[in-house]
């Protein structure tokens, strides 16, 4: 296959709502693709806070989720195309764009386990006239898996290192590790709980910022022990993996639920206590079911906030936090790049799940294809 056609956009939109993650990425014989491009695409307010809305049961669901879909799947074209002339590169040249969407309900436990990612990918490939794969995470589901986490298998594809116990933790609203243990057995990954999801929607309700930069504001209080303990009781922190979960999950009101005097503290004192909701539940996770890490690369916008950074190492002493900018992969745009590897494995017919990180009985090809 010619060199050029080894090139691959992917788009990624997460638990955050802070944008489109757009990236073009050259696959050669090096594990480790090459970054040529990065773009982030705004989401239009109006849309993210309808986005917001539809993760959670609402009125007249089924309209609104139909004309997000279509909305979301224009923005989703918009983006591959502002990436691409950015980058001065010809939709000729891409060999696919690997569409993650974004997730509005992840249910994958009961008798019916399902999940729901908007942004119509008959959109993409016909505004952008690239083939598109898309829908990857119902096949994993359907092999009896979660879902999710999905990420790892390419974690394991480009970030394992013989000889180094490596975890992978990505913060983007929820938390999710990756575990990459020294001796080459099975990787496995799962969602810890919360990440930057309840620091950015409490930040926005009283300072309307969509961030604490450098997690100043959680660095001015004090933390709650009772609220934070309350927190922590909620069963999902103690399931075993493989589990995962989502916004529709983990949300103010689920705090709230939890600690109904919650709007009568200090708000910096509840900020102060989310941040460390995150950072203790990633450390508990990871004292659980990877105790012999010695390293731990952080990607994702979570990897931003000095203040989160700080508490993972001092309750992490054991083990190097460091960003995976240090091994050479920039932190903003690994989940992207993650999509854009999964539709080229998708193309070549390989698996792109992890049975022991997702649960699936199986490795299966993920995706579904809708050619330019």
């Amino acid at each position: 296959m010619p060199a050029e056609r080894e090139l691959f956009v992917g788009l990624m939109s997460g638990t955050s709502l802070d944008g489109i993650d757009a990236v073009l990425a050259r696959f050669g014989t090096d594990p480790v693709p090459t970054l040529l491009a990065s773009h982030r695409h705004p989401i239009p307010a109006d849309l993210r806070s309808e986005l917001a809305i539809l993760t959670r049961p609402g009125e007249d669901e089924l309209r609104r989720m139909a004309r997000a879909d279509v909305r979301f799947g224009r923005l989703l074209a918009e983006a591959a195309c502002a990436l691409l002339e950015a980058a001065g590169t010809a939709g000729e040249s891409i060999r696919a764009i690997g569409s993650h969407g974004q997730t509005l309900r992840h249910w994958p436990d009961g008798e019916t386990p399902t999940t729901l990612q908007i942004g119509d990918p008959n959109i993409i490939a016909q505004r952008t006239g690239i083939t598109t794969v898309a829908d990857f995470r119902r096949r994993d589901m359907a092999a009896g898996g979660q879902g999710a986490p999905l990420v790892p298998a390419f974690h394991q594809a480009v970030l394992r290192q013989p000889g180094e116990n490596r975890a992978i933790l990505n913060i983007g609203g929820i938390a999710n590790l990756t575990l990459l243990p020294a001796d080459g057995t099975a990787t496995r990954g799962f969602d810890t709980g919360p990440g930057n999801a309840l620091l950015d929607a409490w930040i926005r309700r009283h300072r309307h910022q969509s961030h604490d930069a450098d997690g100043a504001w959680a660095a001015s209080g004090e933390v709650h022990p009772d609220l934070l303990a309350a927190l922590l009781a909620d069963p999902y922190f103690r399931a075993a993996p493989p589990k995962s979960t989502g916004r529709d999950h983990f949300h103010l009101d689920w705090a709230r639920a939890r600690w109904p005097g919650l709007d009568r503290l200090d708000p910096a004192d509840v900020m102060a206590t989310f941040l460390e909701l995150t950072a203790v539940s990633i450390r508990d996770a990871l004292q659980a079911s990877a105790p012999a890490t010695t390293r731990l690369l952080v990607c994702g916008g979570g990897v931003h906030n000095t203040r989160l950074m700080q508490r993972l190492q001092a309750l992490l002493p054991a083990m190097t936090v460091e960003s995976t900018a240090s091994v050479g992969l920039d932190p903003d745009w690994i989940e992207a790049m993650a999509f854009a590897w999964l539709a080229r494995e998708t193309l070549a017919g390989r698996p792109g799940n992890l049975p022991a990180a997702t649960g699936a009985r199986q490795a299966v090809v993920l995706g579904a294809i809708y050619p330019g």
